[in-house]
């Protein structure tokens, strides 16, 4: 009776043990890179655990914080088994944690193979979307503008701005007239709190980088990228000093905002225009006591006095690249790749990539969606699609690293402060560049 009993209590012990192994063979951990993401994820996650019997768990790094997350993540028993590189520079630092995923279902749905992280024969990162990103502005109010008797200007519609010169002009006759317009600033707040300031240290310098190797004729994926000398330092410098001169907040604190406040600047009506790509969206219908009709919010380019911009349209591309942890096992892995199958082809799963995600998705399988429902998704479409304009492509992914970056926008925001000069910010920037690919 006392080996029964004995037997009885330690089966009772085991139970949750055993109840754990199981629900942990029937888990997936994601870790997510896009904070805007994490709330659509958790609906995604009760979906796909209702459809499959299958627990998402979905973990969401803070903002600015993504590497430093994966690398104490990565190295847990529990570690990730699907996660996200960016790009290139991505692919190197986790090279030895990235599955081939050249079998896989979903990379034959991949209209472009070339939009892929390869390496030889074998195919490392998969695109989770193509987005697109420039000056969001709110139509309500530059109409209000141009409504204005007595302007500087003689542009009557957003449509004849196509180049610096011309956005200069309009800026700053808007600033002139912000009391007239019902505004705080032309711009919404320059994010420049460390971890906060990505728009600027990576999107904006996308732009000078980019026409720097188109002129240099440099393949990233094999020249030599040490030769990067930020020769159109000038060029970002016009569109930088128009952000951080014409907007809601003084230069001097800017080290203090978020992007947040500044999607919620914009949304409350107070300014006219922020950078931010199509994810913002959700960002800005979100906040409380929005202003901004859906009808309302269009796009321009990143015009910065480039030679032939009129013909620029928008900064079209990806860093969020899908890889499945290569040291987990195959069972895991399979799980991430039917995870990721049943996203991109599934009717839920591509409701919620289109309506909740708001991803233009580069696959085959969406080709029945003429254009994203969301009012930045269609521009970013439409731009994309406009007859003589080239989009930029996303190059700022062969940044050297996350310091490299973090320390470019220490240095943005030191100058907007003005205790550092300019060509302080320009030496900073080659010479951490030459190390740092050294």
């Amino acid at each position: 009776m006392k080996r029964i009993l004995l037997c009885c209590i330690l089966c009772v012990l085991m139970l949750p043990l055993v109840s754990c192994a199981q629900n942990d063979e029937n888990t997936l951990y994601f870790l997510n890179f896009k904070p805007e993401s994490a709330a659509a994820y958790q609906e995604i996650a009760t979906k796909y655990k209702e459809e499959t019997g299958v627990t998402l768990r979905v973990v969401t790094a803070a903002s600015g914080t993504y590497e430093q997350t994966l690398k104490s993540e990565i190295s847990k028993s529990d570690a990730p088994v699907l996660f996200q590189i960016n790009g290139v520079i991505g692919y190197a630092a986790w090279k030895n944690y990235c599955k081939d995923l050249s079998g896989t279902k979903l990379y034959q749905h991949l209209t472009d193979p070339s939009l892929a992280i390869t390496s030889g024969d074998g195919v490392y990162g998969l695109p989770a979307v193509v987005e697109g990103y420039g000056i969001i502005y709110n139509k309500e109010i530059t109409d209000r503008y141009f409504a204005l008797s007595g302007r500087a200007t003689s542009f009557s519609s957003m449509d004849e701005v196509n180049n610096f010169e011309k956005l200069s002009a309009l800026v700053r006759d808007m600033t002139a007239r912000k009391s007239e317009l019902g505004i705080n600033g032309v711009f919404a707040s320059t994010s420049l709190k460390s971890g906060e300031d990505w728009r600027y240290q990576t999107h904006l310098a996308n732009m000078p980088i980019y026409y720097e190797l188109k002129d240099k004729n440099i393949d990233i994926s094999k020249d030599d990228l040490s030769n990067i000398s930020f020769i159109y330092q000038d060029k970002y410098k016009n569109l930088f000093d128009l952000y951080i001169n014409h907007s809601t907040t003084d230069p001097k604190l800017l080290g203090s905002k978020q992007v947040a406040d500044s999607m919620a600047e914009f949304a409350l009506g107070q300014c006219a225009m922020v950078q931010n790509g199509n994810w913002a969206w959700s960002q800005i219908n979100e906040v409380s006591g929005n202003r901004v009709k859906a009808e309302n919010i269009k796009f321009l380019p990143l015009y910065t006095g480039m030679a032939g911009e009129e013909n620029q349209g928008l900064c079209v591309g990806t860093e969020n690249f899908f890889a499945i942890n290569s040291q987990v096992s195959a069972e895991k892995q399979k799980m991430a790749e039917d995870f990721l199958t049943w996203l991109y082809t599934s009717d839920s799963g591509k409701d919620f990539v289109t309506n909740k995600l708001n991803f233009i998705a580069p696959y085959d399988t969406f080709e029945e969606v003429e254009e994203p429902s969301d009012p930045l998704g269609k521009e970013v479409y439409q731009w994309m699609n406009k007859e003589g304009v080239q989009t930029v492509p996303w190059i700022f992914s062969i940044f050297p690293s996350q310091n490299f970056k973090t320390d470019f926008g220490a240095a943005l925001l030191q100058y907007a402060q003005g205790t550092k000069t300019w060509e302080d910010v320009v030496s900073l920037f080659v010479t951490r560049w030459k190390d740092e690919i050294a």
